[in-house]
């Protein structure tokens, strides 16, 4: 089994949230809870994950456009403007400093972007508030760090769970990326990159009835 031990959250993307949402319980027969809204035209919404019996902290993000967005224009986080279907895209890791990983990472040679503030609204109208690296050309096959402070996790929360099985990273070339990562100084915290034909993440969840499913 191959998991980050740092792992927060793993990011699915697609162009309309309610089909992501579908596609989602259609594969693991766990309909999502719907999350929220942020300021960058996106809405998520949230599924638990269990590692080794444990629940949560980490889940599964389904993230699309806002439907209720001003702008008609599809968002460019997660590369959602360009994709037609849904897709793995990214994940998150949740360092004990992350000032101090994005210090080490830029020591390293990757600049994953300066941490800012984000923030998201519940449907019950909670304001839940967290900070993360958000460089303007961040690299989708490397992880962003965030720091939820004071805000609980999403993945503790009363959502949908399913079992995580494994989590990496298929390149042709493994070895740049595995240079890249190692400059967070994180060790396992990252997605071990495998090789592979094609790039891309691999995904591998357990279903309530056994099957195993790879997103």
């Amino acid at each position: 089994m191959s998991i980050p031990t740092l792992l927060d959250h793993v990011v699915i993307a697609g162009p309309d949230l309610d089909v992501l949402v579908a596609w989602f319980a259609e594969r693991t027969g766990v309909v999502a809870a719907p999350g929220g809204a942020h300021p960058t035209g996106t809405a998520n919404a949230l599924v638990a994950l269990t590692v080794d019996g444990a629940r949560g902290p980490q889940y599964i993000e389904l993230i699309g456009p806002n439907p209720d967005r001003p702008d008609p224009e599809l968002p460019e986080t997660f590369g959602i403007a360009t994709l037609d279907a849904p897709a793995v895209q990214a994940y998150a890791v949740h360092p004990d400093d992350i000032e101090a990983t994005v210090a080490a990472a830029r020591a390293g040679g990757y600049d994953p972007g300066d941490v800012s503030d984000l923030s998201r609204r519940t449907p019950d109208g909670t304001l839940l508030e967290w900070r993360l690296t958000r460089g303007e050309n961040r690299r989708l096959d490397v992880p962003f760090l965030i720091d939820w402070g004071a805000t609980p996790q999403p993945g503790l929360s009363d959502i949908p769970s399913i079992e995580l099985v494994s989590f990496e990273r298929a390149e042709p070339d493994p070895a740049a990326l595995r240079d890249v990562l190692a400059a967070f100084d994180l060790g396992d915290g990252v997605a071990e990159v495998v090789e592979g034909e094609a790039p891309g993440f691999r995904l591998t969840l357990r279903r309530a009835d056994g099957e195993l499913v790879e997103l």
